[in-house]
């Protein structure tokens, strides 16, 4: 009789309990995306809150602050926390927003499996960041201090914050690869009657090429920092050479994850930019399947180029030239993703509100990235740049606007959809600009000190470095404040404004703007056919 009557309560009325077990034991797709996207924002705050330690202790040459200690800890946290526990959470939790929407489906596949994923993830982070509390407190070494890249033989003769850090890299492994079989079933599985592979939203392909990645390189991971593990406590010799081992073996291990996962951070961005760029330029997507075949191009070839990240290493000229070669190639897909995206964009009744901003600063600043990569691809001219600022500066080029702003465009986009009222665009519009002021002006003095040759991953610096290092400490400050301002414009737009309509942009397209804003607590209690 509960379940007729849960049948029969008007479309968009609560089928839940309510109080804290509602987020506990909830299994709704929109509950389980929400709190994925606020423990994002919680860990971005965390780790950037770390690297703006660091990039006060860099205004100046010498130490005023931190000890070096201290300052490889937050270094290393600020990365792993903004990887694994800012982006690709973020990531997943657009995706489990949203799919269920843009695919006409009432709910993720899995929906249990979808609640434990989350659930590992704050206990993960937790056990990442509670050696450096513990070690402040002067209890303990502190923190994991390798880098992010956990470089043996460092890794395997660090404290017992590595110890965490493992144990904390496997629970976020395994969160990831539960999220990406959950995307993979609903994917093929859940589509509405009449959509075809070739008729799903970009957004919905962008999220299976991801899963799929996410699949093939996380065990690889986990299997490397098993490997760690036992070199630090059990007597094998994996990445010890006087035993034996190859200290070069953990960077093929880390690095066949580490550069497919800039894909994984990317592909889903990728997925949703088309969709804003067509709202706000009242024109259907251009190059819909060409822009499909590039993103399995990218997500084909970003497991073949790994070992870019290492010629540094002593590796063979021919090796050299493999990955040289390779890693140019997959400029190729991701350049007929941009002419997809500017083409788009060619001769539309274009509009500039927030959404749109975002979008077109990823495409601009993502490109810089590229291009930048393109230097670091050749062989010859790698280790000039590789241990310089220069590498610190495109690094954060490819993954800022891709993470953050091509994020911050899907998030703006749908928003309406999720809260039922509009953004504030005079304040949308301060926010991208305040990002754009300092993600350049942090950024673009690290290039050029780079280019000068002063390396990264280090508290003291020349007093000739002095002037560009206060700009990228000012733009990291500025860079911080933008996101408390879209914080408050995201709080905002849940607590009230002006109502939505079903179609809250006037270009928009799509399964999702069928449904009422904000969308029902099950999103499609009848599929639509796709005719």
């Amino acid at each position: 009789m509960a379940n007729e009557m849960a049948h029969e309560a008007p479309h968009g009325a609560a089928h839940y309990q309510g109080g804290m077990m509602r987020w506990i034991q909830t299994t709704n797709h929109k509950d389980i995306g929400l709190m994925y996207l606020i423990f994002a924002i919680v860990m971005l705050m965390i780790g950037g809150s770390m690297i703006l330690v660091v990039r006060l202790e860099l205004f100046q040459p010498g130490l005023q602050f931190v000890q070096p200690e201290l300052f490889n800890q937050l270094i290393t946290l600020h990365g792993l926390i903004m990887v694994f526990g800012f982006a690709m959470p973020a990531a997943t939790g657009l995706g489990n927003y949203m799919l269920p929407m843009v695919l006409g489906a009432p709910d993720m596949a899995l929906p249990r499996l979808n609640n434990w994923g989350f659930w590992i993830l704050p206990p993960a982070a937790l056990m990442l960041v509670l050696p450096f509390f513990l070690g402040l407190m002067g209890i303990g070494p502190g923190a994991v201090d390798t880098g992010w890249t956990m470089y043996a033989p460092l890794s395997v003769q660090s404290g017992w914050g590595m110890d965490f850090a493992i144990f904390a890299v496997h629970m976020l492994g395994v969160s990831s690869i539960l999220g990406s079989i959950n995307v993979i079933v609903t994917i093929l599985n859940m589509r509405a009657p009449g959509m075809t592979l070739m008729k799903m939203p970009l957004f919905a392909h962008g999220f299976l090429m991801t899963a799929i990645l996410l699949i093939t390189i996380m065990p690889v991971l986990a299997g490397g920092v098993t490997m760690v593990l036992l070199d630090r406590h059990f007597g094998t010799h994996f990445f010890n050479a006087a035993g034996g081992g190859d200290p070069v073996l953990w960077q093929h291990i880390f690095w066949f994850m580490g550069h497919p996962e800039v894909y994984v951070l990317l592909l889903p961005i990728t997925g949703a930019v088309p969709h804003v760029l067509s709202a706000f330029s009242r024109k259907p997507t251009y190059g819909y399947r060409a822009q499909v075949y590039g993103m399995w191009g990218i997500a084909i070839l970003s497991v073949v180029v790994w070992a870019h990240h290492m010629f540094t290493s002593g590796m063979s000229t021919g090796s050299q030239l493999y990955f040289m070669y390779s890693t140019m190639l997959i400029s190729l897909p991701l350049a007929v993703l941009f002419f997809c995206w500017i083409a788009t964009l060619w001769r539309g009744s274009l509009t500039f509100e927030t959404p749109m901003l975002f979008a077109i600063g990823f495409i601009v600043l993502f490109g810089w990235g590229g291009l930048t990569g393109l230097v670091l691809a050749d062989a010859a001219a790698d280790p000039q740049y590789h241990n310089a600022y220069f590498l610190v500066a495109h690094f954060h080029y490819a993954l800022y606007p891709t993470t953050v702003m091509g994020a911050m465009a899907a998030i703006y986009y749908w928003l309406p959809k999720w809260t039922g009222h509009m953004i504030d665009e005079r304040l949308g519009k301060l926010h991208f600009w305040t990002v754009i002021v300092g993600f350049n002006l942090t950024f673009i003095p690290q290039f050029l000190v780079g280019l000068a040759g002063m390396p990264r991953r280090i508290p003291d610096y020349p007093l000739m470095f002095t002037e560009w290092n206060q700009l990228s400490t000012i733009g990291a400050f500025v860079l911080g404040l933008s996101h408390l301002i879209f914080i408050y414009n995201v709080v905002k737009c849940f607590r009230g404004g002006q109502k939505a309509e079903a179609k809250a942009w006037e270009g928009a397209d799509g399964l999702e703007w069928t449904l009422p804003s904000p969308a029902p607590y099950h999103s499609f209690e009848t599929q639509p056919i796709i005719k």
